[in-house]
């Protein structure tokens, strides 16, 4: 008996080594211990991966939860669950399309009619390199998801949210921002021949751009935003890019994929420590990788890329027009 011991000594030794080192590669659990009771909370994309993680460890913390997403049948579901999961039942599942504008429009106008205060606004929901599909309104999909209607959302939802100061605003961007670029003679992809990776970029960069300029513009408020590259996690997000049914990717790179790609739940702890760190009340305009402020890309540091961006966005949205207002062939919501 007494020759298994070493092998099996050396055995679990290893084994707890890589659970550790993948602990410290993929950022380790969010340091705050802080509650939120009394404070309501918005989650796009929440049914699913990370946002659904999120409103997972926000409703542990005693949260008022909103979970926002396309599929409400799903976003019921997984409402119930997180419900039964943490006994906490302020947790509601709301409709929101973000490649709608009139959608977005309908559910920000049920959140301020309803909700008296919103203290977190989490911008989660993503697709990622999706084929050359349009949004409702004719923004190339990426873009318009990822960015334009987030914009367009946090934009209608800001005097509550100055209303229910101190807040703050978190959006998921992503390491793929550094190789972003905004073309703002062809931001809808429809001159150029359609580069998926390329559109997903350019839609992370515009997001970091979007928390730069958006700060700007809340100093003095007591509501700050910040974006952040949650790391790369094991979700739905991927479906597109064709990992998840390679056999190469599989077997070939299974041990590396293990060390490097996240868990949902691993994923959502920078979104959660921003969403309730006290060391981080104040703190704005800021880009963080994991737990960690990083530098974003050079791009993404630009202000006058910034400020053009939000004029330009706020045009395609129609944020500053009448909604029977259209313009460049957008259709706006009547």
């Amino acid at each position: 008996m007494n020759r298994y011991i070493l092998p099996l000594s050396v055995l679990g030794t290893a084994v707890g080594g890589a659970v550790l080192l993948k602990d410290f590669v993929a950022g380790g659990a969010c340091p705050s211990k802080t509650t939120i009771p009394g404070k309501t909370v918005i989650v796009t994309g929440a049914n699913t991966g990370i946002g659904k993680q999120t409103a997972l460890e926000l409703a542990r913390r005693g949260g008022a939860i909103i979970l926002a997403c396309r599929d409400l049948e799903k976003c019921e579901a997984a409402a119930r669950e997180i419900r039964g999961e943490t006994l906490n039942h302020h947790v509601n599942a709301r409709h929101l399309d973000l490649a709608s504008l009139k959608s977005i429009r309908e559910f920000a106008a049920k959140i301020i009619e309803e909700e008296e205060r919103v203290h977190i606004l989490i911008n989660n929901a993503a697709v990622m390199r999706c084929p050359h599909w349009t949004t409702e309104d004719g923004f190339e999909m990426q873009l318009g998801v990822n960015y334009l209607g987030h914009f367009l959302l946090t934009n209608l939802l800001l005097d509550k949210l100055k209303a229910s100061a101190p807040s703050r605003i978190i959006n998921l961007s992503s390491l793929a921002h550094v190789a972003g670029h905004i073309d703002f003679e062809d931001l809808n992809w429809e001159k150029r021949k359609y580069d998926t990776k390329a559109a997903y970029c350019q839609s992370k960069l515009a997001v970091v751009l979007f928390t730069k300029e958006l700060s700007r513009r809340l100093q003095g408020t007591g509501v700050t935003v910040n974006a952040l590259h949650p790391g790369v996690a094991r979700t739905e997000l991927g479906r597109h890019t064709g990992m998840h049914s390679s056999t190469f990717s599989s077997f070939t790179l299974g041990p590396i994929f293990w060390l490097l790609v996240k868990s949902p739940q691993l994923a959502a702890q920078p979104s959660t420590y921003l969403a309730v760190a006290e060391e981080l009340e104040g703190v704005s305009g800021k880009y963080f990788e994991g737990l960690k402020e990083k530098a974003p890309a050079p791009e993404a540091k630009d202000e006058e890329v910034a400020q053009r961006l939000w004029a330009e966005s706020a045009r395609l949205v129609g944020l500053e027009m009448s909604y029977g207002s259209s313009e460049r062939g957008q259709r706006l919501p009547k």
